[in-house]
């Protein structure tokens, strides 16, 4: 397979500063060489290879803003092009780097204690702990605000009882970032693995996000100690911060995306042979890639 040599023909490049150009050259050098020759593999199986995960925290994309606790501590502009690259490879493999980031790692960061700050940021960067984020459910799909995922108060733990649904990395997930409603309020919660009554289960025969873990979450009264709540979440704004921040680098994922859509069919208008000319020669196939093309440039 040949180096991407992306699309840019308004010349974006020039407004990235040299160590904005590294982060992206390096993690585009990574998808074109450790993981596009397996990329169909992983399709047909529809597998995640955890082996990626250290190689991940090796490219210092995990953890990738925050700043301390042994994460990287890079520009918005450096995550978006990493998420640029990585969408290129698979939109699956964005998925689990957005969701250690900004739905799990975020969330501690941003509203956690000092303690759960030390605790799980350091190792998620590392890629020894993996995390997930428990908010939509069967039922309430888009409509967060009306979770039946409940947690009461005991004595000095909260009980939970609810399920999830549709959530990235749910089974490999050392922790689990769910949200429930509470007697006053939506809050946060840590929920690890191994927790009694906690499971996830693997959603099967997915057409998309093949190489991505989806999973479905079973919390049946689930006590976790109080120190497991994240004290920083106060309602559903809480939650939508950290979708806020996922937005992001899911915004730049679809560029990437794009970007290898264009870069696969240009290659096969120019190999195809119809009428003994390449079909990249016919006028209506080279309208289609020019629109392709401007809307890439547009984003």
């Amino acid at each position: 397979m040949k180096p991407f040599q992306g699309v840019d023909y308004y010349l974006c490049d020039d407004l990235l500063t040299i160590e904005e150009r590294s982060v992206r050259d390096t993690v585009r050098r990574w998808i074109d060489n450790q993981y596009m020759p397996k990329v169909e593999e992983y399709f047909e199986q529809g597998y995640f290879d955890s082996d990626l995960i250290p190689q991940l925290a090796e490219l210092g994309l995990l953890g990738i803003k925050i700043q301390g606790y042994d994460c990287p501590g890079m520009s918005n502009v450096d995550y978006g092009l990493a998420c640029q690259e990585l969408e290129r490879g698979d939109s699956g493999l964005r998925s689990f780097v957005s969701v250690q980031n900004s739905l799990v790692m975020y969330p501690i960061y941003a509203f956690g204690t000092e303690e759960q700050k030390a605790r799980w940021l350091p190792a998620m960067a590392k890629g020894e702990k993996v995390g997930c984020f428990g908010l939509t459910e069967y039922d309430i799909g888009s409509d967060p605000g009306n979770l039946k995922t409940r947690a009461t108060k005991k004595g000095g733990d909260y009980i939970i009882h609810g399920s999830k649904m549709w959530i990235t990395n749910g089974e490999i997930a050392d922790v689990a970032v769910i949200w429930a409603q509470t007697e006053e309020t939506i809050r946060g919660f840590l929920v690890e693995k191994g927790t009694p009554g906690f499971e996830a289960f693997d959603i099967a025969r997915k057409y998309s996000h093949r190489a991505s873990v989806t999973s479905g979450l079973m919390l049946d009264e689930v006590r976790i100690p109080t120190e497991n709540l994240l004290p920083g979440t106060e309602g559903l704004k809480s939650a939508l911060l950290c979708l806020n921040e996922a937005r992001f680098g899911i915004a730049w994922g679809a560029v990437g995306a794009a970007m290898a859509c264009y870069e696969v069919a240009l290659d096969y208008a120019k190999s195809r042979i119809q009428f003994e000319v390449p079909i990249a020669s016919f006028q209506l196939v080279q309208r289609t890639l020019v629109k392709m093309l401007a809307e890439i440039t547009k984003a």
